[in-house]
């Protein structure tokens, strides 16, 4: 009898990294300036957002320079639309709406991601990296 299977977190989330890292390589495409610190400030401005919303607290004041900002709407975006709040990429209506816990747990993820290929290949190692997967 084999044991039961158990999902990696990438796994069970693999839809949701892709549609962040889809947002993140897609503003760097456009802005080949934009490096991996923008992006760590991107998402970690988006999870001190959602977990506001969870406290019930003030939305944080967020600064960012305007390519982490761009960076941020659009991943904020996508976010918004895997929650079930608006409508997605190609006016797609999401089936399998996430929760506000799921999409921290997901940014958390992206966070770690971009920071361990940071450290590896520097400034643009994350970019560099994932846009040899992401389209």
């Amino acid at each position: 009898m084999r044991p039961p299977s158990r999902d990696s977190f990438e796994e069970r989330y693999l839809d949701v990294l892709q549609n962040v890292e889809f947002a993140l390589v897609s503003t760097y495409k456009e802005h080949p300036d934009l490096i991996d610190a923008d992006a760590t400030n991107a998402i970690s401005s988006l999870i001190r957002v959602y977990q506001a919303e969870q406290r019930g607290a003030n939305m944080p004041e967020i600064r960012l320079n305007p390519i982490a900002k761009k960076a941020s709407d659009r991943v904020w975006a996508m976010c918004e639309w895997r929650l079930g709040r608006a409508t997605g990429p190609f006016d797609k209506v999401v089936t399998q709406a996430k929760t506000v816990d799921e999409i921290i747990l997901c940014l958390k993820r992206i966070r770690k991601s971009i920071e361990t290929w940071n450290k590896q290949y520097g400034r643009r190692g994350y970019y560099e990296f994932v846009s040899q997967f992401v389209q």
